[in-house]
């Protein structure tokens, strides 16, 4: 039998604000619309959510995978104590004794999101910054690359070694694409939106890739100073096209895009579908990396890291 009480403070109380009282304080940086990363000073992390089932507060720990939950969960988890004096913490709560709790550290209400989406938070938060992995300098991306400024935080590791890119929708984190030696796949429970460097004011082109990886190739064969990179992830989804003119639609006036997609059919299909969706009067050239070196722009760096002569890098004309 439903507890209706019980219930109703899964809904009515700010885990985000409860939380808060308990010593958790708000990482601004790495929260969004639908989710608050909250950082306790003993070390501990939680990202907080609401489930658009039921617009329940839920939560879930970044230290321990087994610690997830409504409010009800959390308060026996870290306080102890039965249902009955959950009820009595919570009836204060709402009630007459609740403390002052400044808003800068919490947030006053989220977005709710499916279950799936908070899967995808909850794994991306749990995975740890990289600027260093065998299988990233195998590819040539280098710890330097890495480390600059326009990349940061656009790829972690996970607990099992392997490389995640963010991808993002209007929405927020939607999902990531995971890397390793033969190996490609994408989060459980997510979808592709866009992976991206962090974005400049000051920024004159956006350079469209197929992943990631050639975005970062791309940058470190290139180096441009007043560029922003995109990813599609491989081949357009439906959400995608959307995104992808939001973006393009967003650059300074006088910007202009290039597809740098590989040099195949699917690269030739990608560079097709998103001309056709590029808002009227904006530049889009295409630029091909030299098929004879590789197809695509990863190919293309590994190789000339075994060089001393320089290789050519574009072939075709800017289109």
């Amino acid at each position: 039998m439903i507890d209706d009480e019980l219930e109703r403070f899964k809904t009515l109380v700010n885990l985000s604000e409860f939380a808060a009282s308990r010593g958790f304080k708000l990482d601004r940086r790495e929260s969004s619309r639908n989710s608050a990363v909250m950082r306790h000073p003993d070390g501990d992390k939680i990202i907080i959510a609401r489930n658009d089932m039921n617009t329940n507060w839920i939560f879930f720990s970044v230290r321990d995978d087994q610690e997830n939950g409504t409010i009800i969960d959390f308060i026996q988890r870290r306080e102890g104590g039965n249902l009955g004096e959950v009820r009595k913490i919570l009836r204060g709560w709402l009630g007459s004794s609740r403390p002052v709790a400044h808003l800068p550290l919490f947030v006053q209400d989220l977005e709710p999101v499916s279950r799936n989406r908070i899967g995808v938070i909850a794994a991306w938060e749990r995975a740890e910054r990289c600027i260093s992995l065998p299988y990233l300098t195998a590819r040539g991306l280098s710890p330097e690359l890495l480390s600059l400024s326009i990349f940061a935080n656009c790829v972690r590791v996970d607990r099992r070694n392997n490389a995640i890119f963010p991808h993002y929708d209007k929405s927020g984190l939607c999902g990531f694409e995971i890397k390793n030696t033969d190996f490609t796949g994408f989060a459980a429970g997510g979808v592709k939106g866009l992976w991206f460097s962090r974005v400049k004011s000051t920024d004159r082109e956006l350079v469209l890739t197929e992943s990631a990886i050639d975005a970062l190739s791309f940058h470190a064969l290139r180096k441009g100073n007043f560029t922003r990179y995109m990813s599609t992830g491989g081949a357009l989804n439906p959400q995608q096209p959307a995104l992808i003119r939001g973006a393009i639609e967003k650059l300074p006036v006088g910007a202009f895009v290039i597809l740098a997609f590989d040099n195949d059919e699917g690269g030739d299909k990608i560079a097709a579908e998103i001309r056709a969706v590029a808002p009227v009067g904006r530049e889009v050239r295409r630029i091909l990396p030299d098929k004879k070196t590789g197809k695509d722009w990863n190919d293309i760096l590994k190789i000339q890291r075994m060089q001393v002569m320089p290789l050519p890098l574009f072939c075709g004309k800017n289109q």
